[in-house]
C-alpha cells in the first residue's frame, strides 16, 4: 500500500495552526470533511474516537511524529491526511517530544486489513530520518504531496 492510496492530496496541511493535542486531531479531520471524505454529521463522532484511541496509549510514537488512528462508519474507504506543525504539539509522545509531522488515519471498521497496511506503510517511511526532516521542513502542501509520492516510487 502507498501513499497515494489513502491520503487525501486536498486535505494536507504545511502549517497546522491548533497548539494542542485535541486542537490538532480536530483541525486535521475538519480538512477531511472540507475535502468530502468525511461525512460532516460524523464529524464529532470521529474526533471522539480518536481521542479515545489516545486515552489507550499515545500515537505520538517518537522523534516529533503522531498518527492518531481510528476505524469508524464515518468514512466510506481508508484515508488520512498529513499535517506539519511548526511549534510542535504535547502529544504525551513515548520520548516526550514535542511533535510536528502528524499522520491522521481513519478507516470504515469493515477494513481493518486496509487499515493495518496503512499503519505499516506509514511507520516504516518514518523510520527513514531524511523523510521526516524534509516532510517537517516542507512550506506547502505540495512539496508535502511531492514527498510522499517520491517516497512511493521507492516501493517495489
Amino acid at each position: 500500500m502507498k501513499f497515494g492510496d489513502f491520503v487525501i492530496r486536498e486535505a494536507v496541511s504545511a502549517s497546522v495552526a491548533a497548539e494542542d493535542k485535541e486542537g490538532v486531531i480536530r483541525e486535521l479531520a475538519q480538512m477531511l470533511q472540507k475535502a468530502g471524505v468525511l461525512i460532516p454529521s460524523e464529524y464529532e463522532s470521529v474526533v471522539k474516537a480518536i481521542l479515545k484511541r489516545e486515552e489507550l496509549g499515545s500515537t505520538g510514537i517518537g522523534r516529533g511524529v503522531a498518527v492518531p488512528h481510528t476505524k469508524h462508519p464515518g468514512v466510506e474507504r481508508l484515508v488520512a491526511t498529513v499535517g506539519v506543525s511548526r511549534s510542535g504539539v504535547d502529544f504525551n509522545s513515548l520520548d516526550g517530544e514535542k511533535v510536528q509531522l502528524l499522520f491522521l488515519l481513519i478507516s470504515p471498521p469493515d477494513r481493518p486489513g486496509d487499515h493495518l497496511r496503512a499503519l505499516e506503510n506509514i511507520s516504516r517511511q518514518l523510520r527513514d530520518e531524511t523523510f521526516c526532516k524534509f516532510l517537517k521542513q516542507a512550506k506547502s502542501p505540495e512539496e508535502i504531496l511531492q514527498l510522499l509520492d517520491e517516497a512511493d516510487g521507492n516501493q517495489y
